[in-house]
């Protein structure tokens, strides 16, 4: 459907002038971090912006940033896009990554309206990006790559050639569909009992991300390692390559961490494997920035031998990291975007491979908004407070702001966080520091997740693999809520009572009315019942030490009692037996921040509230917890719903299928629903063999996080299968 584009002009003016691009004016066909990008290289080199935004994004930051906007019904509305630019005054069209990025046919229109399209020509995205065609291409060419099968456009293989064809090519196999990448619909198969199910699996992903089932398997390499070279070609015939990016640390065929160069590589081993990229880029009449991924692997002999794995026709994610360590005539620093645009406009790139070098090694760390914890659970909510590191070599690229909010609409990327060092120690000892100081509240994010992966031994050793996350995970997080995050909640929860300074202070006319724990006969504590998600309520005891802001905090544990708070002021908590901490809190002018000392060292917490759910966020150290005060009255209530087999939505999302019915008799473990959230599914399991008595939701439906989604009335009832266990979700999650 075409829509007619509604216009928003921030800035309002004429079109930019750059060197050599001539009066310009771009239209930015996508969203959050990429498009902000894009906007940065087209501000700095004074070309003008224009902005595309669908409803749920009319205030979002890169609507915001456009010197003018336009809404459009979908970014996948070709038409509507091009209206836009031409609309907008716009010449050219950077399509960024993701969306329309490597669509032949939107190149196509762009073309036949007249714009410029910032990318390749259309043949060379449809050879690239037919997995099949372009294994075809680039081996015809010299380079190498893996073996396996193909299935025909439209033409699946039959169960029996399936298995067949695998069977000559030898387990284990990668299963991935042809049409596109970024994990979707990609399987490892290691056995032929699991090969039909997969593939069919495989196909219905495929279908629906790509509108393509058609598949491609190959051998899997056991210890694969992704690295990737970034490619530059011009309309003169000059192709060169910047060298390239490490991307093995990847969950679910996700990338999670990248760097440049890779510490695997000799100088000799990155100019043959440049040579190869540029081949390929050469092979499909490549015009623009490309990235040629390879799958490598080292063999007993220590002998390094890559493969083709995919050609990715369009700007990469992790282009940064490139950025950062190429030089060029011996000065650092290049801008992907910037070369694009003046080789879109027809210029020759200027510089010639022998110019290019690389200096000292970045790394490029992905903030996703998931729950690393728990499966890589998509998460979301408001963006209550948001602190991004800064300083010498360290870049943000970010595509969200302080009071926007997180939800399943998009991709679960929030923004990108780059170092660069002398050599590769450096750069991962600045990113644990400028994670560290990252820190969003209301929405669960992975950063404390990516600090403990970049410490892990073989990170540290540059000993990388694509399963490595999968096979040897970092660390767990710390059980439980620390006590000082509990211990500073409460406090924070006592500033509230007691207000600021001379609001509610001893100067009242009734004294009793002064929350500072006075009362005849001596002081009493004040008892907090916090409670983390997915923990039990704490009890934390505050009481006045003198001065405002000044108290005595006893952290009593999880599940305690909360007493009556009438407890004599002894040397030790009368209930605990535990010596009270002495602390001293207090906020910043503006409230966003709590500071609490205790004799032996002061932390400083961004704070933030939410008000739709009255929970208290605390984040430091790029750690976040959010807490709930439960009243005291909670803990005498009973579990009235203990054993009711209620199964609910792990996260909010949309319902895709729900493959039993009411009356159904199922096992523990048998997959009751599966939600999709941020592109992922997830099978939400049985806790308990029972029967299905209640179905909540059908396909189609939208749920929040702990919605009622189906519910089994257990078979027994005992410790060995309680019937409240909690809903799991299938570890078979899967990109989409």
């Amino acid at each position: 459907m075409t829509t007619t584009p509604s216009r928003t002009s921030t800035e309002p003016g004429t079109a930019g002038t750059a060197d050599g691009l001539g009066p310009t004016t771009v239209l930015v066909a996508n969203r959050g971090e990429i498009a902000l990008r894009v906007m940065r290289t087209l501000r700095r080199t004074g070309l003008r912006s224009v902005a595309v935004y669908t409803d749920a994004d009319a205030a979002s930051p890169h609507t915001l940033a456009a010197d003018e906007a336009y809404r459009v019904e979908r970014y996948l509305d070709a038409d509507a896009i091009v209206a836009a630019a031409l609309a907008g005054g716009a010449s050219m069209i950077h399509p960024g990554y993701g969306f329309l990025s490597e669509n032949a046919d939107f190149a196509r229109a762009c073309t036949d309206a007249g714009l410029i399209f910032v990318g390749p020509p259309a043949a060379a995205i449809e050879a690239m990006g037919d997995k099949i065609r372009a294994k075809d291409t680039v081996a015809a060419a010299g380079v190498p790559v893996l073996g396996g099968f193909t299935e025909k456009p439209g033409q699946p293989l039959p169960d029996d050639e399936l298995l067949r064809a695998a069977a000559e090519t030898g387990y284990p196999l990668l299963i991935k569909p042809s049409a596109g990448g970024g994990g979707k619909g990609m399987r490892a198969v290691h056995a032929p009992e699991a090969l039909v199910a997969d593939a069919a699996s495989a196909r219905r992903e495929a279908l629906a991300s790509f509108g393509d089932a058609t598949l491609l398997v190959e051998k899997l390499v056991q210890r694969p390692r992704h690295i990737e070279v970034q490619v530059l070609a011009d309309a003169h015939g000059n192709v060169l390559h910047l060298g390239e990016r490490e991307c093995s640390l990847q969950r679910r065929h996700q990338k999670v961490v990248e760097e440049a160069p890779s510490p695997l590589l000799s100088e000799e081993q990155r100019a043959t494997m440049g040579e190869a990229a540029v081949a390929a880029a050469r092979s499909c009449g490549y015009v623009g920035a490309g990235t040629v991924e390879f799958i490598a692997e080292t063999g007993a002999d220590g002998e390094l031998s890559f493969s083709f794995l995919e050609m990715n026709t369009r700007l990469q994610v992790e282009h940064p990291v490139t950025e950062e360590v190429v030089a060029v005539r011996g000065e650092r620093g290049v801008d992907l975007v910037e070369l694009q645009l003046r080789v879109a406009a027809g210029e020759p790139l200027p510089f010639t491979q022998d110019e290019v070098s690389w200096v000292g090694h970045a790394v490029e760390t992905r903030i996703y908004a998931e729950d690393a914890d728990r499966g890589f659970l998509p998460s979301g909510g408001p963006i209550l407070a948001l602190h991004e590191p800064s300083g010498p070599g360290v870049r943000v690229d970010s595509g969200v702001a302080e009071g926007g909010a997180v939800t399943s609409d998009f991709d679960p990327m929030l923004a990108k966080v780059i170092t660069w060092g002398a050599d590769r120690a450096g750069a991962l000892r600045r990113m644990d520091a400028a994670l560290a100081s990252y820190t969003l509240l209301g929405c669960v994010t992975n950063t404390a997740y990516l600090r403990r992966l970049l410490l892990h031994p073989r990170v540290v050793a540059g000993d990388l693999s694509t399963d490595l996350i999968a096979q040897d995970p970092p660390p767990a997080a710390p059980e439980g809520v620390p006590e000082e995050v509990y211990a500073a909640a409460a406090v924070d929860h006592q500033l509230d009572l007691e207000g600021p300074p001379g609001s509610r202070g001893a100067a009242s006319a009734d004294r009793f009315a002064v929350p500072d724990g006075w009362r005849m006969g001596g002081p009493a504590w004040t008892l907090w019942r916090l409670r983390a998600p997915g923990h039990e309520a704490t009890v934390v005891r505050v009481r006045r030490d003198g001065a405002a802001g000044r108290y005595l905090v006893s952290v009593d544990g999880p599940g305690s009692e909360p007493g009556s708070g009438t407890e004599p002021v002894t040397g030790e908590h009368e209930i605990t037996g535990r010596k009270p901490v002495q602390v001293h809190a207090r906020r910043s002018a503006d409230g966003t921040r709590l500071t609490v000392t205790t004799p032996d060292r002061t932390h400083t917490y961004l704070r933030a509230d939410d008000p739709a759910t009255a929970h208290r966020w605390l984040g430091a150290d790029g750690s976040a917890w959010t807490l709930h005060e439960e009243p005291v009255t909670a803990a005498l209530r009973e579990n009235d719903a203990a054993a009711d087999g209620t199964v609910r939505s792990p996260m909010p999302g949309t319902v895709l299928d729900v493959p039993v019915r009411v009356g159904q008799e199922v096992t523990a473990g048998t997959t009751l629903v599966v939600v999709e959230a941020m592109k992922m599914e997830h099978s939400v399991a049985a806790p308990v063999d029972g029967t299905v008595t209640t179905v909540a939701v059908r396909p189609g439906s939208s749920v929040p996080m702990d919605a009622v989604l189906v519910t089994v009335e257990p078979l027994t009832a005992s410790a060995e299968n309680p019937a409240d266990a909690p809903s799991t979700s299938s570890t078979e999650e899967q990109q989409r």
